[in-house]
Parts: structure tokens; C-alpha cells; sequence
């Protein structure tokens, strides 16, 4: 990195625009393992990281299409879907033995009640501490994916076959959502139960 009194050179990472350091900083300085939520178009990444000199180091890491063994076939990026893998991903830290962890979820937009919420959401409710404000956690409803089933209900035969063409494809119903969800949760929970 050149420095020079007229101008000094940003790190690669900041001047793409691909890493904030002075969050990463407090979060490095907590001295706790991050839950790490990354969301692309169609599904979800938890990882959990810990800092090393040498770079950090991924003790697991785990996506929402690790969500079919436990029979989820709805879309890997909605809200339940996220929900499902935060408590996946919490079950699997503490099977680790780590209880405390700092949530990062990088230069993704702090939106309240959203679906990134829904994977913290998820990593508490499997038991972990994260220090996190309550009133940034979704809804009950929207986190078994009540709004899906309120939006299928809404749309006419035509638009229920256009706009949910992959459910109906695969042989998924949108009005069993919330009775899947609770059916993926208890089999997680169970999975996870004697670990």
C-alpha cells in the first residue's frame, strides 16, 4: 500500500467496495466466533468463522440447499427458508461446543425483519447468544411463510401457474407451506436432539 502526504492508496477489497474494514475490526475485536449470512438470488450461506492471523478460518458452513435432506423443497431463498438454516446452522455450533457468537452479515443492508433477520432468528432459537436488538426479528407468520400463502391465495388460476411454475413443477404445494415448515423444524430439531 503506497502513502504518500498528497494521497494515500486504499486496500483492493475497500476501493472494490467488497469489505468494510472498520466493521470487520469490531468484530474481530469481540473476540468471538462470527455467524457469517450471505444471501444471493436463490439461497442462503451461514458460515461460522473464526479470526486467524493467517486468514480466517470457516469451522462450517452450511447453505439452505442442505435444507432437502430434511424435506424442504420450497424456494431456497425466502424467509422460511432462512429461518430453517439459521436453526441448522445454531444446532451445528453448538454441537461444537461454541454458545456466544457475533452476527455479521457483511455489506448486506440492516433491513428490520428481514429475511437475514430470519437466520438469526432461527440461530437463537436453536439456543445460541448473539447480541442482537429484538426489534429487528421478523414476525412469527412471516417466518413459517404465511405471507406466501396469503400471495398464492390472492393471485388468479393463471398467475398461480406463471408465478409458482417451479413449485407446481416439482410437485409442491404452496398452501402446505406452513404445515412443511413445522414438519422441517421438528425434524431438525429431532436430528439435533441427543447431539
Amino acid at each position: 500500500m503506497a502513502i504518500n502526504k498528497k494521497y494515500t492508496t486504499l486496500y483492493k477489497r475497500k476501493k472494490l467496495g467488497l469489505t468494510d474494514y472498520k466493521s470487520r475490526l469490531r468484530l474481530i475485536l469481540s473476540k468471538k466466533p462470527r455467524l457469517v449470512i450471505r444471501k444471493s438470488l436463490n439461497k442462503f450461506i451461514a458460515q461460522l468463522i473464526i479470526y486467524d492471523k493467517n486468514g480466517d478460518k470457516i469451522l462450517k458452513s452450511l447453505n439452505t440447499n442442505n435444507l432437502k435432506k430434511f424435506g424442504w423443497n420450497y424456494h431456497k431463498g425466502n424467509m422460511p427458508s432462512a429461518y430453517l438454516l439459521g436453526l441448522l446452522i445454531g444446532l451445528e455450533t453448538k454441537k461444537l461446543k461454541i454458545n456466544d457468537v457475533v452476527l455479521d452479515i457483511g455489506l448486506n443492508e440492516s433491513i428490520k425483519k428481514s429475511s437475514l433477520y430470519s437466520v438469526l432468528k432461527g440461530a437463537l432459537d436453536s439456543g445460541l447468544n448473539i447480541p442482537h436488538n429484538k426489534e429487528v426479528l421478523p414476525d412469527e407468520d412471516r417466518i413459517k411463510g404465511k405471507h406466501i400463502l396469503d400471495y398464492y391465495n390472492k393471485l388468479s388460476q393463471n398467475e398461480k401457474t406463471k408465478q409458482f411454475s417451479k413449485y407446481l413443477k416439482n410437485n409442491v404445494n404452496p398452501t402446505n407451506i406452513i404445515k412443511e415448515f413445522d414438519e422441517a423444524k421438528s425434524k431438525i430439531l429431532k436430528e439435533y436432539k441427543n447431539a
